[in-house]
């Protein structure tokens, strides 16, 4: 695939994920400020190659992202990923099983962390509190 192939995948990629809900700046703004070059490279790499494969649908990628990162601890991040979860179409129901998911892993502290992120973005979204559902439509 060529070089503006790519790009275009990785910017309509991150419209998807990124185009609506909560205002914070991604990461990418960090890494160009620091090497533009080097920021593009990456960008089209994570977004127009890894997030744009079709294996997996993005609110799979989105899941599995949302668990790692809750499982790291990496709570900036965590809060753009849940964000781009919810603007994919994640369940917010699946979302709060996939951090308690994390307990047995790693440990209650991070579960806490990661609800707590959650909780956060579905506020500034105005979509807390998340609607009761029978636990079997899980």
């Amino acid at each position: 695939m060529d070089e503006e192939a790519i790009r275009n995948r990785t910017q309509e990629t991150a419209k998807k994920l990124f185009g609506k809900g909560i205002k914070m700046d991604p990461p990418y703004l960090t890494w160009k400020a620091f090497d533009r070059d080097l920021a593009n490279d990456f960008s089209m790499f994570i977004t127009g190659n890894l997030y744009s494969r079709t294996v997996l649908t993005l609110p799979e990628r989105q899941m599995a992202a949302c668990a790692i990162l809750g499982a790291i601890r990496a709570t900036d991040e965590l809060k753009l990923h849940v964000n781009a979860a919810l603007n994919v179409g994640c369940d917010p129901r699946k979302l709060t099983e996939i951090f308690f998911q994390m307990a047995p892993y790693a440990g209650m502290p991070a579960v806490n962390e990661a609800l707590n992120v959650f909780r956060e973005v579905l506020k500034e979204r105005g979509e807390w509190p998340i609607p009761d559902k029978p636990a079997s439509t899980l």
